[in-house]
């Protein structure tokens, strides 16, 4: 062998490997990869974006720029004349707080309750534990307005105490009050299903190592396992506070109370009859932008758990 066939031999790169060809991803396919996902993003943030630049726009000018790119702009006439006539013509603080109370009350209490039945469901062994996730997931797929009414009579004739300033009174009924927004709604299959199925996950040795020690099931709950679990709490979390923070048909049949009125239900003060010049849109706009705050800031806080929640269940449950 000659010096010069050494050090052509040597110089020259080894052959890559045949499987490292095929892993590596081709810049056009990659980008062209990204459209469906642009086009998916577009479809949700355009209906946002439309919302909340036409709180700004008069009337007229919003149904104008409906035929061309200006919708989803910040242009034309802009002011804060909407946010104005909307608590000109709504209670606003008063929805928002008796909704900010109903569904903080659902969510902790859900929190609780849910997480213990889908703990007992998932790590404690007795007779029948699948048949009830079967019936509890069951319940799924009913419609909540096949049995509304039934529970509106049911909730009717309820007892409740009622509390005045010089005592209190048992009464009929649980209309017109903060428990027939809350109590109803504490107990949720989704929430059930999520936590069972998230504590299915997590390694049941840790279970046998607490009782060694001595710990009781409510202990293992509380110390070992729910710390373990805070995805599934932040899911279950955003999941029950956008149903209860977005709940228009239950509060209609059963508040007629205007100080009780959460705030989806204010929406029907912009659709009168009676009222002069039609329909305004632009407080419409303004009023649903003021309610949607409140989630986007709460999915914002919560993303990544509520992600990790999604991909964890996906992969091992």
């Amino acid at each position: 062998m000659t010096a010069e066939t050494v050090a052509t031999t040597t110089t020259e790169d080894p052959p890559k490997p045949e499987a490292d060809l095929k892993l590596k991803p081709k810049k056009a396919g990659g980008t062209w990869s990204y459209l469906p996902l642009v086009l998916l993003a577009a479809t949700f943030i355009l209906p946002l974006l439309f919302m909340v630049f036409s709180s700004f726009k008069p009337k007229g000018q919003i149904l104008t720029d409906l035929s061309s790119w200006r919708a989803f702009a910040p242009v034309g006439d802009l002011s804060l004349d909407n946010y104005v006539g909307v608590f000109d013509r709504v209670p606003v603080g008063q929805f928002f707080l008796n909704s900010i109370i109903v569904t903080s009350s659902v969510v902790v209490i859900g929190l609780f309750v849910n997480s213990l039945a889908g703990f007992a469901l998932a790590r404690m062994e007795f007779k029948g534990r699948g048949l009830i996730l079967t019936g509890v997931v069951a319940t799924l797929i009913v419609p909540f307005e096949t049995f509304a009414i039934p529970m509106v009579y049911l909730v009717s004739n309820l007892p409740r105490i009622a509390l005045y300033s010089d005592g209190f009174a048992l009464e009929q009924g649980w209309n017109n009050s903060y428990q027939v927004l809350i109590i109803p709604f504490i107990a949720n299959a989704f929430s059930i299903f999520l936590f069972a199925q998230y504590y299915r996950s997590i390694p049941k040795e840790l279970d046998e190592a607490a009782r060694v020690d001595g710990a009781s099931w409510f202990r293992i709950y509380h110390s070992v396992i729910s710390p373990l679990a805070g995805p599934a709490f932040a899911t279950s979390a955003i999941l029950t506070f956008l149903a209860q923070w977005n709940s228009y048909l239950w509060p209609l049949l059963v508040i007629q109370r205007e100080g009780l009125r959460p705030v989806q239900v204010g929406l029907r003060y912009f659709f009168a009859s009676d009222q002069a010049g039609g329909t305004p849109w632009g407080q419409i706009m303004a009023y649903t932008s003021l309610i949607t705050i409140p989630v986007v800031v709460l999915f914002i806080l919560f993303q990544k758990a509520f992600i990790s929640s999604i991909a964890s269940s996906g992969v091992k449950g």
